[in-house]
C-alpha cells in the first residue's frame, strides 16, 4: 500500500502515514500517550498477542508499523512473508488492543517514527533500549524506549522451521 493510498473499508484501522500523523497530533493535543511498535507479524502467535497487549497497556493509543511485503523479502528472504501485507494488517487491526496499523516499505521504521513522534517506542526481544531503531529521535523529543522481553517458545521463524521439519 502506498503511503498516500487510503485503506479499504474492511481495514478501517489501516492508515496512511499522513492519516497516522494526523491521529497522533490529535492524540497528543488531547493529552494521550502514543505508543509505537513495529514488526513483520507474519503469523500471529501468543507471543505477539501478549507483547502487543503489554505495549498497548503503556499508553492511550497503540500504532503498529508493519513491514511491507517488499521490506520483509529484503530482510527475511524471498520465501517470506507467508501472508500479504494486507492480510497481516487485517489480522492486527482486528485486535482490540491495536488502534492503528501503518505499512512502511523501508527496512527500518525510522522515518515513520520520526513522522509519528510517539511518546513511547516499544520493541520486543533482548535489545538494549539504546540499540532500538528510533531511540535517538524518541528520547531527544522527551519520549522513552521500552523493551518487552520475548515470551520463550514463541517465534514465527521457529514455527516455520518446525512445520518444514515435520511436514517437509
Amino acid at each position: 500500500m502506498s503511503p498516500t493510498m487510503s485503506p479499504t473499508p474492511a481495514l478501517r484501522g489501516l492508515l496512511s502515514r499522513l492519516d497516522a500523523a494526523r491521529r497522533c497530533r490529535i492524540e497528543r493535543i488531547q493529552g494521550g500517550t502514543i505508543v509505537f511498535t513495529n514488526g513483520v507479524f507474519d503469523v500471529l502467535h501468543r507471543g505477539h498477542l501478549d507483547y502487543l497487549r503489554e505495549a498497548r497497556a503503556l499508553g492511550s493509543m497503540l500504532i503498529v508499523g508493519l513491514n511491507s511485503d517488499e521490506s520483509v523479502r529484503r530482510i527475511k528472504g524471498p520465501k517470506r512473508p507467508l501472508y500479504s501485507e494486507e492480510d497481516r494488517a487485517a489480522a492486527l487491526v482486528s485486535l482490540r488492543f491495536v488502534d492503528f496499523v501503518v505499512i512502511f516499505d523501508e527496512d527500518t521504521p525510522l522515518s515513520l517514527i520520526e513522522e509519528l513522534n510517539p511518546h513511547l517506542l516499544v520493541k520486543g526481544g533482548d535489545y538494549l533500549p539504546e540499540n532500538v531503531v528510533g531511540y535517538d529521535h524518541v528520547t531527544r523529543n522527551g519520549g522513552r524506549v521500552i523493551v518487552i522481553p520475548f515470551k520463550e517458545g514463541y517465534s514465527t521463524s521457529r514455527l516455520i522451521e518446525t512445520v518444514v521439519e515435520r511436514y517437509g
